[in-house]
């Protein structure tokens, strides 16, 4: 299995909607982290562009591309584009899993 660093680009004006469904998404995310495919995720800060970073342990980046789809972020339409690259852990904690 390899990691995989996928990117959300929050959809224009839904700051609100984000608001209200953020209990599910987390709900979800911490699902696929008990199953040990989330490693880590949360959004960018308050100065960037709103998003998220996701970091999945997957086989591809479709397999990773695919745990995205039931999020309820994704549902609702609040993720307006998603991307997915591997990711080579080189130093620190995670680094030491693969």
């Amino acid at each position: 299995m390899a990691v995989y660093a996928v990117t959300y680009t929050y959809a224009e004006n839904s700051t609100e909607a984000r608001d209200q469904h953020r209990p599910a998404h987390r709900a979800y995310l911490d699902e696929l982290s008990q199953q040990d495919v989330n490693l880590c995720s949360g959004p960018f800060g308050p100065d960037d562009a709103p998003g998220a970073l996701l970091l999945f342990r997957a086989d591809s980046a479709q397999e990773a591309l695919t745990h995205t789809e039931p999020d309820p972020f994704r549902i609702e339409g609040l993720v307006a584009d998603v991307s997915v690259r591997e990711w080579i852990p080189v130093l620190g904690p995670l680094a030491k899993e693969f």
